[in-house]
């Protein structure tokens, strides 16, 4: 039987494949694509862009502009939760003044352990959100109504946290030095990061634009601002330096705080309603004519703490949270920070040292227990500043504002919408941080579209059920006869991040597990070789102990 293909000649072949200088005659003609076109963006383990990275740092008069900077930011959330926990405890402006400077004192100590002995990642050590659950349920608690004394029901209230902190700090210690995080993290994946991240920094949107909002006048020009000086500026002017993007949160606390002052002065808000007041005027925190001059915070300074077996299991459920949280924040820091990704027994150890924060809180009564700054780890991605240094030198500032009170007062009055403002974009770079995951993962996998959108979803929608449930009905919808079971429930519930991970970690573990391209699609690959620390020798870079100690406390 004839074959009807026609045999070609392979000179003659040759001959019909353009060559080197007809095809680029070709590419400019627009004939053929460019060989480079359309290609895909590599995948990187490190940031590129960050201009210092953790082990790197800026000259010492930027490093310091950037320090106080950091200090600023953190000192949002540590003004929130003294103002929420201490009125309902029974202090006053006082009170709250030096539960604000013992909070910073101890967030100073905090930040130096972690980034000399915990993970070494800039991170800030501050306030949780996540204790104050548990701590108001101890503060309203009717053990203590037979207190007539105001003050003293608030060192009573204290003193009852205080004993939970300790207690759920014995915890948290356990979790990170006996390795059961190092568990966790070897089996972490790019995939199950992608939404847990994510959500430790979307999972706060109710502290955004919400609160921006309460005093639109001053929150709305003061994004815009800081929208403008960091973005916009520097490519308008072509500034070379990072100079608008490294000092864009200080100039907008700056201009609009400014522009605050002027309103109050002018009398703007004087027939206004009082929470319009409270959150636009300059002058209505009490901080300022309460703070003492100086004041040295020392360990049980309101009295012995007392405990209770329901209250330190609640505390223990907001460590959990608090871990979570911290973990997310953690990866978020080692991405802007330009650094590899965290190995297992790093991760362990720096929860390890979270704990031993939480066992200070709980000694020097803060009211609350510590966890890695969300905000400070967006303004990371903000300055494109990872210096381990630079956050080394905030810890100075809290450290040196906690006891001169006066001064620390005068910062911590700025009014609330300015930092919410700030968080609308801080807070988005963690989130970007998180979806910057997604280059790991086989996005054309129907099992990584369903594990990202599902956990993202119920990430966002389970605990949106449970605040709702508890702002309509004052109780959570777990209501059991146990007030700290329904504590721990609404707790962990509650915190969006720890919903992420806990669906995504599950379903990654467990969908599809046998199949050939799933540990493919998942990205698992990517971060094998920083499972163990002695893996990839950047590690040791980034990551390993001060004054050679990693001779004596090894990480495996």
């Amino acid at each position: 039987m004839a074959n009807n293909f026609i045999s070609i000649p392979t000179k003659m072949f040759h001959r019909l494949k353009p060559s080197d200088r007809e095809r680029k005659k070709m590419t400019a003609a627009g004939a053929l694509p460019k060989i480079n076109e359309f290609q895909p963006f590599p995948v990187k383990d490190q940031l590129p862009g960050v201009d210092f990275c953790v082990s790197s740092s800026p000259p010492w008069p930027e490093a310091l502009i950037l320090g106080f900077q950091h200090y600023m930011v953190m000192l949002g959330t540590t003004v929130i939760i003294a103002t929420i926990l201490v009125p309902l405890m029974g202090g006053g402006n006082v009170e709250k003044a030096e539960v604000i400077n013992t909070s910073l004192f101890v967030a100073g100590i905090n930040t130096l352990l972690q980034t000399l002995f915990g993970t070494r990642l800039p991170v800030v050590m501050g306030a949780s959100r996540s204790f104050i659950i548990p701590a108001i349920s101890i503060a309203i608690s009717s053990r203590f109504n037979s207190y007539i004394d105001p003050h003293q029901r608030f060192k009573q209230s204290m003193r009852a946290i205080q004993g939970a902190l300790l207690m759920a700090s014995l915890f948290h210690m356990i979790i990170g030095f006996f390795g059961f995080c190092r568990i966790f993290g070897r089996f972490l994946s790019p995939l199950a990061a992608i939404p847990f991240v994510t959500l430790t920094g979307l999972g706060l949107y109710a502290l955004g634009f919400p609160q921006l909002a309460k005093c639109i006048e001053i929150g709305l020009p003061a994004l815009i601002v800081l929208v403008l000086l960091s973005q916009y500026l520097p490519h308008l002017l072509k500034s070379k330096r990072g100079i608008f993007e490294r000092f864009a949160v200080l100039g907008t606390i700056a201009i609009v705080w400014g522009y605050a002052e002027i309103l109050t002065a002018a009398g703007a808000y004087d027939n206004r309603s009082p929470n319009t007041q409270l959150s636009c005027r300059t002058d209505r925190s009490g901080l300022i004519s309460a703070a003492p001059w100086i004041r040295i915070p020392y360990p049980f300074q309101w009295g012995s703490p007392s405990f209770n077996a329901g209250d330190a299991f609640a505390m223990m459920a907001a460590s959990f949270v608090a871990i979570v949280e911290s973990t997310g924040t953690f990866i978020a820091a080692s991405r802007y920070g330009s650094a590899t990704p965290m190995p297992p027994s790093v991760l362990s150890r720096g929860i390890g040292w979270q704990g031993i924060g939480i066992l200070l809180d709980g000694a020097f009564g803060t009211g609350s227990g510590t966890t890695a700054s969300v905000e400070n780890a967006g303004l990371l991605g903000l300055t494109r500043s990872g210096s381990r240094r630079v956050v080394q030198i905030s810890a100075a500032f809290m450290l040196f504002f906690s006891v001169l009170g006066k001064f620390g007062a005068v910062l911590a009055s700025i009014p609330f919408p300015i930092v919410a403002a700030l968080y609308c974009v801080l807070f988005g770079y963690v989130v970007s941080a998180g979806l910057g995951f997604l280059q790991f993962c086989n996005l054309n996998s129907f099992r990584t579209k369903f594990i990202i959108g599902f956990s993202l979803f119920m990430g966002l929608s389970v605990p949106q059920y449970f605040n709702e449930y508890l702002l309509i009905s004052g109780h959570g919808p777990v209501h059991s006869g146990s007030t700290s079971f329904n504590n721990i429930m609404q707790v962990i519930f509650s915190s969006p991040a720890t919903v992420a991970i806990l669906v995504a970690f599950f379903l990654d573990c467990t969908h599809s597990r046998g199949h050939s391209a799933t540990r493919l699609d998942s990205g698992r690959h990517w971060w094998v070789k920083f499972r163990y620390f002695d893996k990839d020798t950047r590690s040791e870079e980034f990551y390993s102990l001060p004054w050679n100690m990693n001779r004596f406390f090894p990480s495996f």
